[in-house]
Order: structure tokens, then sequence, then C-alpha cells
């Protein structure tokens, strides 16, 4: 990987020290530490590369692979001010959108300041696409453009819904905060607040879990949509009494147990269609055509190595990818990590079972 007297190869322990120093001649905030670096140089699912003129290292790009996803994230870029204006950005740039897309990345995303026109007009002329923004992002109160690029070869044909991102403000509010953002999509009434994530808690949970706070029940999620004045219907391979296997306690079990019948009974009193089999992605597909917002069960095993039920709000879909919003957002992650995640269809589709007994899921409301 060589440009004339530009080199390019991967970062490794020995370049830390530079790397420290070129942290402090291009930030004034917001830079990396030593820490930080030495974790990137080794990190398992980051792509860090540096420039060299001349055996010495005077630019660098991090690239940042979601596990289990088809998105990466551009999360540093840098070049000594001496060595700026020479193609050295563009030259990372390149090579690591062929690195991303050798990683099976659909996507590769970045934030630049709304300031910084030099970037920006770097980014537009290699394809980089604004699709948001962020107010009041960086230490000087400056705003955030979200730019993003398609990587892989081939252009993807599909859906894309309009869909806000709400991030839970609880372990066990995954589910409200995917109705939350499926509503307000369809009504920008249906408030996104604390206040009623924890209300549709109150009324979709299924009391308990393996531990902690009980997660939601579909069914009970589908009736808080249909109490709110939407159409609601449930695809669930299993109608007997869910996630028991995850609870050791007999009393626990019972409880539970009681709790899906209430909701299965209330289901057929209000109408709420309820379908013995899974949603399998052309009907998927023809849902979001028809305006319908979906909610996916998925075990996040492939995410972060748990095998815990979660749900997410599917934005769009196309002939590789599903793109979900992810209400969770941990300390590792930015909000643009969790907003219409790419993930290829066939990731998607083993993602869409949870425990033992094959248990698929799923919600679409309508208007």
């Amino acid at each position: 990987m060589n440009s004339n007297a530009v080199t390019l190869r991967f970062a490794n322990s020995d370049d830390l020290a530079q790397l420290a120093k070129i942290e402090q001649s291009c930030f004034s905030n917001d830079r990396l530490s030593v820490r930080s670096l030495r974790h990137w140089v080794g990190a398992k699912h980051g792509l860090f590369l540096v420039a060299c003129c001349d055996d010495a290292v005077v630019a660098y790009a991090l690239v940042w692979c979601l596990k289990g996803t088809r998105l990466a994230r551009l999360y540093s870029l840098a070049v000594l001010p001496a060595y700026r204006g020479q193609g050295i950005a563009q030259l990372l740039l390149s090579e690591l959108e062929l690195l991303t897309q050798r990683r099976g990345r659909a996507y590769l995303r970045l934030e630049v300041s709304a300031l910084n026109k030099a970037a920006i007009s770097l980014y537009k002329s290699l394809g980089y696409q604004v699709f948001g923004a962020y107010s009041d992002y960086y230490g000087d109160g400056s705003e955030a453009l979200r730019m993003q690029k398609r990587v892989a070869r081939f252009d993807g044909k599909g859906i894309q819904l309009q869909v806000p991102w709400y991030k839970q403000t609880t372990d066990f509010t995954c589910g409200p905060a995917a109705l939350m953002m499926a509503m307000h999509s369809l009504d920008s009434e249906q408030p996104l607040t604390q206040v009623q994530e924890l209300a549709i808690w109150r009324e979709a949970t299924t009391i308990f879990m393996t531990s902690g706070h009980g997660g939601c029940h579909p069914i009970g999620l589908a009736l808080s949509a249909i109490n709110r004045g939407f159409n609601a219907q449930v695809f669930l391979t299993q109608l007997t009494p869910l996630f028991l296997e995850g609870v050791r306690s007999d009393d626990k079990k019972q409880v539970m147990s009681v709790v899906h019948q209430e909701f299965v009974s209330q289901a057929d009193a209000l109408g709420c269609q309820l379908n013995d089999k899974p949603l399998e992605l052309e009907q998927l597909h023809k849902l979001l055509k028809c305006n319908h917002r979906v909610l996916m069960l998925i075990s996040t095993y492939r995410l972060d190595g748990k095998k815990a039920p979660h749900w997410v709000c599917v934005t769009a879909i196309d002939d590789h990818c599903v793109y979900v919003h992810d209400p969770e957002l941990d300390s590792s992650q930015q909000s643009i990590d969790c907003q219409h995640v790419p993930i290829g269809l066939e990731e998607f589709n083993k993602m869409a079972t949870f425990g033992k007994n094959r248990l698929r899921s799923s919600i679409a409301i309508a208007m």
C-alpha cells in the first residue's frame, strides 16, 4: 500500500508515541489518549492504518467495524499540518473502504464538524452523503454532520422509512423504546419520553425474566399500541407462555404464565391478530411497503455475545440488508452506531431466533 513517497501500513505499538504527537498537533479537544490508541492498535474489530513518509508516521485513520452488522464507522482521521494537501487523507480513506468491504461491511459512516469545510468537501468528493446532523456535538459547540458511503460494490434498492431514534433509559425497556419509535414515525403526537417508556413497560411487562426486571411480551406491546389508537398484529411461533426456560422458580413461571394468558385474552377482546408463524423477509418487505412499522425480537448474541432477548425497530430493507434502530446504547458507542444499522439478510434471520425453543416474534403496527 503506497503512493509515491507515502506508504500505508497497519499501526503497531511502536507507533504510539508518534500517534500521540499527531493527536496533540491536530486536535485541541476530544483527543485520543495513549491508552485509547493502544487499545485500538490491538482491537479485533478495528482497522488502524498509518501513513508514512520516509519511514515517519505522518497521518492515521481508524475505522471500527461494528460486530454482527454490515456497518463500519470512521472513528478518527488525522494528518500532520505539514503534510496536508498531498492527498494522504484520500489515500487512507480509499484503502479503508476496500478493507471494510473485505470485512463484509456495506456502509462506512463518519461525523464531521459543520465548520470543517475542507473535510466536508473531501468526503463529498469521495462519494459520502449527508444523512443527518447532531447539534452542539463538539466541545466548541459546533454541529456535526453525519455522512455515509456505501462501500460494497452493489447498489441495494428497497424501502427506507423515516423513523426517529430513541435511546432506552433502562436495561429492561428496549420493547417500549422500539415501539415508541414506530408509533412516533406514524403519529408525531406520540411522545418520545421516559414517562411514555415506563408506562408502556408497566402495560406490557412479563413481570419476571432470567434476572432483574421483566422485559416486554410481544402481545403486551401490541396491546399498548392498540390502546394508543394503532392497529397491530403479532407474529409468534410459540403461543404457549414465553421465556419460561430462562426462569428457575416455579412460582415465577406461574406468574409469567398468568400474564401470558391475560395478554392472549385481551388480544382476542380487542381484535389483535395473532399469527402462529414467523414474519418472513418477503412479508416484512410487503408490510414496510404498505407503511407499516415493524418491531423484531432478536437475540443479542451475535452483537455482544450475550444470549438476551432484545427488541429493535426496522427502518429499511433492501436486497442485501435489514436496517434497524437499536434503542440500546452502550458506553463504547455513539448514537450513530445504533441508527439504521445494516444487518445482512442471512445474519438477520439467525438473530431473529431466540432461545432453545427457537422463538421468533414480530409486531406490525399501522394507523
